[in-house]
């Protein structure tokens, strides 16, 4: 993965016990990553640069990876019931891009974060075992909220169906942001999510001239 400038680390003084977080956790590995990569750092590099031991890490994290990942399960119920919250008088396609929208804006104050947690996730080969199963997770929230609202089994053609779609799109929009750093992550997802609500018919595929 390219990497910017190494990143300095603050490291707390050697025997001073510290106080952590999960939050604080991310902001030293990600340190840690770009200033050594993502292999080459280990768990013991993380626990010594935050000041907790190797067992303390594992209260926070399973492993390197889960780190990376944040704390997604979370995430993912936060998306239910985002999604649970939609009236039922919206369209099921204008319910799903408000609420994936919404599951997606972040404070411009950390996006930057965000950027180099989706860099990893999207580019480093060692991630992307894991991404199945989050995927899975993402997908599966939006297939339980279609059949809700459809009347279909959640494991129906339709359900599946627009959850993968969905998922696809914010995974493409997300991509397009990587590449692009002058771009608007919010807008990307909208337009990406309103996209796939249209069927992709010539008229909505085609930019304006």
């Amino acid at each position: 993965m390219e990497t910017s400038r190494p990143v300095a680390v603050d490291r707390p003084a050697r025997g001073r016990r510290q106080r952590t977080s999960h939050a604080e956790l991310e902001r030293v590995a990600f340190g840690l990553f770009a200033e050594k990569g993502f292999d080459q750092t280990t768990i013991d590099d993380i626990a010594e640069a935050a000041g907790i031991g190797r067992r303390t890490f594992f209260n926070y994290y399973a492993s390197k990876n889960d780190l990376v990942w944040g704390r997604f399960e979370h995430d993912v119920a936060r998306l239910r019931r985002l999604l649970a919250a939609a009236p039922p008088d919206v369209p099921i396609m204008d319910a799903l891009r408000e609420a994936v929208v919404e599951f997606n804006t972040y404070d411009p104050s950390v996006l930057p974060e965000h950027r180099t947690r989706m860099r990893l996730i999207l580019n480093v080969p060692a991630l992307q075992a894991d991404s199945t199963l989050r995927y899975h997770l993402w997908a599966a929230a939006v297939a339980e909220f279609v059949a809700h609202r459809t009347g279909h089994p959640v494991d129906g053609l339709v359900p599946r169906l627009v959850g993968q779609t969905a998922l696809a799109a914010a995974i493409t929009a997300y991509r397009q942001w990587l590449d692009d750093e002058s771009s608007d992550l919010t807008a990307l997802i909208a337009e990406a999510m309103r996209l796939i609500g249209t069927g992709f018919t010539d008229e909505a595929l085609t930019a304006d001239r």
